[in-house]
């Protein structure tokens, strides 16, 4: 009967940290299109830093008002510490392979996160991972592969600064499940953001752009940003310390569904049918992940 009550309980937490991995994954589509909208009249390393100061001081007042310390000494645990490098160097190297490498080959090479962070979980926090969900994840990338078709051509040495950025959020979601439970979503949000600014600051010292004064359409943008980025976020973290990482991470791939949707919607693109058929891969395999997650637990609890 505990055993049971256990699966249920385990299934339950899966199923919550899935749908808080879709609307993290639909609010950072959305916080993309403010962003591009913005990049377009101003430095990428200026808008960074605008979004991480915007970002940090509204989950400082949150953290303000639950009457959580910012100067926690958990903060300065070694899963932090990790988590903030890593972070840094994600949006540090996925913003320069925006900038200098094809956006179809930088955005298949992120679609790799799901995987590292699996396997990172297997290794680190001993999750047991079967042959079935390994080979649902696989088809999940392969779905992906077929909807962004990335050319030969796309990939150059210059792909490895998206191949870094991606290492860097993998670590970074899998330091926010190793952080100090006492670490509410509002301090991680909070250090998460601060690291963007470390990422913009240093992204605009490389870039050399002098930043440029925003007007009130580009104060919309960076606004829509930073509340839609403020939400993601937590989400992201809800999702990352509910269920099981092996189970939740894949419903990553569902940011590709929310960006299409507001390409055509939004911007009148027109979908093809390869596109329609990976897309059917992805949510065939994400639900599938689901299942056998639901029916592994199932059979744990009836012996």
């Amino acid at each position: 009967m505990t055993l049971h009550m256990d699966a249920s309980n385990n299934h339950r937490a899966n199923l919550h940290g899935s749908l808080w991995m879709m609307a993290a994954m639909a609010a950072f589509a959305v916080e993309d299109g403010f962003v591009k909208a913005v990049s377009a009249t101003h430095p990428v390393g200026q808008v960074l830093i605008l979004f991480g100061l915007g970002g940090a001081f509204l989950f400082a007042v949150i953290a303000r008002a639950q009457n959580k310390r910012l100067l926690n000494p958990a903060v300065l645990s070694r899963p932090m510490c990790v988590r903030i490098v890593f972070e840094v160097i994600g949006r540090l190297f996925y913003v320069l392979a925006l900038a200098l490498t094809p956006l179809s080959s930088t955005t298949a090479i992120l679609q790799a996160t799901p995987i590292i962070v699996v396997l990172g979980a297997a290794i680190l926090f001993g999750e047991k991972v079967g042959w079935r969900r390994w080979a649902a994840i696989l088809a999940g990338m392969i779905g992906v592969f077929i909807i962004l078709r990335p050319t030969a051509d796309g990939f150059s040495a210059l792909s490895m600064l998206a191949v870094i950025g991606t290492i860097g959020f993998a670590g970074r979601d899998l330091a926010s499940r190793a952080a100090p439970i006492s670490l509410g979503t509002s301090i991680l949000g909070f250090y998460g953001f601060v690291a963007i600014i470390l990422a913009g600051a240093l992204f605009s010292v490389w870039d050399g752009k002098a930043f440029t004064w925003p007007d009130q359409q580009s104060l919309f943008y960076f606004t829509g940003a930073i509340l839609m980025g403020i939400f993601a976020y937590a989400a992201l973290m809800k999702a990352m310390r509910s269920g099981d990482v092996s189970a939740v991470t894949p419903f990553r791939y569902t940011r590709l569904l929310f960006g299409i949707a507001l390409g055509v919607f939004l911007f009148g693109e027109e979908l093809d049918m390869p596109m329609l058929i990976g897309c059917g891969i992805v949510v065939v395999s994400g639900m599938f992940i689901l299942w056998r997650g639901k029916k592994t637990t199932e059979c744990a609890g009836s012996r």
